[in-house]
């Protein structure tokens, strides 16, 4: 079976940035993905243990570079991507700290995360609330008038989907005229 070479790694790389927009750590675990199904695979044609763990061992540290270099080369720039993601997710109707749950987990710094929010192209708090309102037609969107009991629920719907409590009750009273013309 054939090492994992730097070129090898590099091509990797390309080939997932062409179709995919990816942070630096998402970039490593790609690669990591890959080093680790070789590994499994030459296990599996009977190399030795120890030569695979050494080729395991170069191979992740090749990856970290590869990563690095295209940071500096510009292929890969985590302020980029927080930006675009956050604008996408919270004009999809994600809350604020679903959108920043959500870029953590793709390894966006959290400074990072949070100055994405800020950008002036990214929908605010209340915006979100509204399209999440919108997909679940409640609040101005719903068939009917709610009871207490509906109210209290669409509350909580919103409560776990990350919105605090002030946005979420001026979500549900803004009449639906209004809310169309602030989602329009």
């Amino acid at each position: 079976m054939p090492r994992i070479d730097d070129a090898a790694l590099h091509e990797a790389a390309l080939a997932h940035l062409a179709r995919f927009s990816a942070t630096e750590a998402g970039l490593r675990r790609v690669l990591s993905n890959r080093i680790r199904r070789w590994a499994r695979a030459a296990g599996q044609a009977g190399q030795d243990p120890e030569a695979i763990a050494a080729e395991v061992a170069r191979a992740t540290a090749a990856a970290a570079a590869v990563a690095a270099r295209m940071v500096r080369a510009g292929a890969v720039d985590d302020a980029a991507f927080a930006a675009a993601r956050a604008r996408r997710l919270r004009g999809a109707g994600r809350s604020g700290r679903a959108t920043l749950a959500h870029l953590a987990q793709k390894g966006v710094a959290a400074e990072l995360a949070a100055a994405a929010l800020q950008g002036e192209e990214v929908p605010d708090e209340f915006h979100a609330c509204l399209v999440a309102c919108r997909r679940r037609r409640i609040g101005p969107f719903a068939a009917a008038a709610p009871g207490p009991d509906t109210r209290r629920k669409w509350l909580g719907t919103l409560a776990r989907a990350g919105f605090g409590g002030e946005v979420a009750r001026r979500a549900l009273d803004t009449p639906r005229a209004e809310a169309e013309a602030r989602l329009a």
